[in-house]
């Protein structure tokens, strides 16, 4: 018999995960279910819907500091920030479009339990650098606090750091703390056409060595460009961006050196405030791929200066397209439908010789069943992920479709 659970509160949801553990059954968490076709297919017969658990708890623009409870819609948190000028500085994707879904509807608990973040990491890291404290229930049936209101706060193990990017399969978020940041005042891209995939990423490694203060650097190929939506931009031909932050006179000056510092590589042009922050946007959410939803999408991190050789060697072997952020760190990756076991021999083995992983973030039931979603960990670290789940929940109550090794 399937059950539909849905607290009201963290009270409530402490006594669904106990009723779980006395049953011995596996939960499907679910807040706005935004981020349900990532991973394996979940195996649950019984639901546990969060979406109630939702509010500001608190937030104080001049501490920096912003709390909400798990389900909380990043829209509405992102908007009140907004009012402040200030942001979420590892400025989360949305996947929900390229998931076959609607764009605004995930929750500030999902995009910390995925670790997500968007083109600014290069600068300001990912979530998990922002995640100062949560409430939480454990896999036992324990509700816990871990970690606080300020970055120096933590004795012991830093518990908030493990659960971010653990996929919802070590404890049930009720609530996030998260620092928070300005948000600059103007935005500027500095924008080089027609490179090929090696010479752009040479390209971004100058801006990012360079003493310049990059705030994002990626490539969109030419077969690419028409699908960023940004009608500067055009079509057709290959785009290496460098995004510019902070105060008008600040970026002026940056602009000026970096057209000095690309004078080999071709004429340099700007992206004002508007389009900037469309391009930046597309890039963040994977637009290049949302308009073909059969193609299969893989998220590929790998050492910056192995980026075009890694999609180089993909595409030699396999129908595939893809476009580079953070310096060409990483990869998205569209391939054919049609690939056997969505081509991740081929993938693994490109990225594996770097030290790179890849994850497939977009593909059906079917294949997502079949291949190795996340990647394979070597023994020794596989076995003490491991050990760390079942402390955690020793009955894997929590998604067992969804465990892998890299928690």
């Amino acid at each position: 018999m399937t059950t539909h659970l849905k607290p009201a509160d963290a009270a409530q949801a402490l006594e669904a995960v106990r009723w779980a553990i006395s049953e011995e059954t596996p939960l499907e968490l679910v807040g706005h279910g935004t981020k349900r076709a990532l991973g394996r297919p979940f195996q649950a017969t019984h639901t546990l819907d969060v979406s109630d658990l939702s509010g500001l708890k608190f937030y104080e623009p001049a501490e920096l500091v912003l709390s909400a409870q798990a389900a909380t819609p990043l829209a509405e948190l992102e908007a009140l920030l907004d009012e402040n000028r200030q942001q979420f500085a590892f400025e989360p994707p949305d996947f929900g479009p390229l998931l076959g879904g609607e764009a605004g509807k995930q929750t500030i608990g999902g995009v910390v339990s995925c670790n997500l973040a968007g083109p600014r990491r290069v600068k300001a890291g990912a979530a998990r650098d922002h995640f100062l404290g949560c409430k939480a229930v454990s896999g036992r049936g324990e509700a816990f606090k871990a970690g606080g209101r300020v970055v120096k706060n933590v004795t012991g193990y830093d518990l908030p750091k493990l659960l971010a990017g653990s996929y919802g399969t070590l404890a049930l978020l009720t609530e996030v703390t998260l620092k928070v940041l300005p948000a600059p005042e103007n935005t500027r891209t500095v924008l080089i056409r027609g490179l090929d995939d090696a010479t752009a990423i040479r390209v971004m490694a100058l801006a990012l060595q360079s003493p310049y203060e990059v705030a994002a650097a990626a490539h969109i190929p030419a077969a690419l460009a028409g699908g960023v939506g940004v009608e500067e931009l055009g079509s057709g031909v290959a785009a290496t961006a460098i995004r510019l932050e902070g105060f008008g006179p600040s970026i002026e000056y940056r602009a000026g050196k970096f057209r000095d510092l690309f004078r080999g590589f071709g004429s340099v042009e700007f992206l004002e405030l508007e389009p900037s922050l469309a391009f930046w946007a597309a890039v963040r959410d994977v637009k290049p791929f949302v308009a073909n939803p059969e193609r299969l999408v893989w998220r590929l991190s790998v050492p910056p200066a192995d980026g075009a050789r890694v999609a180089a060697d993909i595409a030699s072997r396999l129908p595939a397209e893809a476009y580079f952020d953070w310096g060409g760190g990483l990869i998205w990756l569209a391939v054919d439908p049609t690939v056997e076991r969505a081509g991740q021999d081929v993938i693994r083995e490109a990225v594996g010789l770097g030290g790179g992983h890849a994850t497939l973030i977009r593909a059906p039931d079917t294949v997502r069943a079949s291949a190795d979603v996340f990647h394979p960990q070597a023994a020794t670290l596989a076995a003490l992920s491991a050990r760390v789940k079942e402390s955690q929940d020793p009955k894997r109550i929590f998604n067992p479709g969804r465990m892998y090794a890299g928690v």
